[in-house]
């Protein structure tokens, strides 16, 4: 694992040559990525987003799509089409920028419902169907996609049952002046994103993916998560509570987290750091609560001090 953590550092200190002053928002996106999850990124345009996402494929020497969503958009032009040559007598099929390895889908909520479902599809079973066929998408698969939350005219939010799918929900938000005067220092002349060079092979991300796969995670720490999770269902100011989708994707997060600090084990700690970012998306509030302006991060803390943190016995 020593080997693997110099990687590790050295694609956090490589992102960081284009990406300034974001190292919780690309901790969190690797976080996702080793979890073998997607990230919801939702802010408003400019911030980055973009190249954070450029910068991570160029990063780990692999591919690299953006998927640029408009309401136009077929679900074919997603995941592919089949295309007949008449020489051969047969269907062959031509893929779409969802098969690959890193993928940017841009403004996910200006499509259809029709073509939300197809990217969405992908990244829950890892392959795409075209006329029958079945496509496996090889590991490594990330997909990022983002949307503004500030311009609602003309899109299409995604439903509940299909934001559930992502594992975390990150947000970039404004740098501080110092950070975009290096910013502008840094890009005054040819962009970092062009001299870019890759530290690590999409076979060792791949490796990474199965490591944090046995990374421990004591029963205790378990029952902690079911025990957050569960309390979401039953808080009063919850309509719709944390599924259990929510609950796995909670213990992969906290196990990949763990494996990025260089421990084969989860500590309690990591539960209560990742929280907000895999289950805010997930849960939706009565009107009540809406009216007397509670957020979600709110009640998110709430129920964190309420339920007990799991200790071993003899500790202190």
């Amino acid at each position: 694992m020593n080997h693997n953590q110099q990687l590790l550092h050295k694609l956090l200190t490589n992102i960081n040559k284009v990406i300034i002053g974001k190292n919780e928002t690309i901790t969190l996106s690797l976080t996702a990525l080793l979890a073998r999850g997607h990230v919801l990124l939702e802010d408003i345009p400019g911030v980055g987003k973009t190249m954070l996402v450029r910068a991570l494929a160029k990063s780990l020497n692999c591919s690299f799509s953006r998927i640029q969503f408009t309401p136009d958009l077929l679900p074919s032009d997603v995941t592919g089409v089949s295309i007949y040559h008449p020489q051969k007598h047969q269907f062959e099929y031509k893929q779409g920028p969802i098969v690959g390895d890193i993928i940017l889908a841009d403004e996910i909520n200006r499509t259809s419902p029709k073509t939300q479902s197809a990217l969405l599809e992908a990244m829950e079973e890892n392959s795409v169907t075209v006329d029958g066929q079945t496509i496996v998408i090889d590991d490594p698969f990330f997909v990022m996609a983002t949307q503004n939350p500030i311009e609602y005219e003309g899109t299409y939010p995604l439903p509940e049952a299909q934001i559930d799918r992502f594992l975390l929900k990150l947000t970039m938000g404004y740098p501080t002046e110092a950070e975009e005067i290096d910013m502008l220092d840094r890009t005054g002349g040819i962009h970092p994103i062009e001299t870019l060079t890759a530290v690590i092979e999409r076979q060792d991300v791949a490796k990474m993916q199965e490591e944090v796969n046995e990374v421990y995670i004591d029963p205790m720490v378990q029952e902690y998560i079911v025990k957050i999770v569960r309390m979401t269902r039953e808080h009063p100011s919850i309509r719709l509570g944390v599924s259990p989708r929510g609950a796995i994707g909670l213990m992969r997060s906290a196990k990949a987290y763990a494996y990025i600090q260089g421990r084969d084990y989860c500590i309690p700690d990591d539960v209560i750091y990742l929280a907000p970012f895999v289950l805010k998306h997930r849960m939706i509030l009565t009107q009540a609560a809406k009216y007397e302006k509670r957020s979600i991060d709110q009640i998110i803390e709430a129920i964190l001090a309420q339920v007990e943190v799991p200790t071993r016995k003899g500790s202190d």
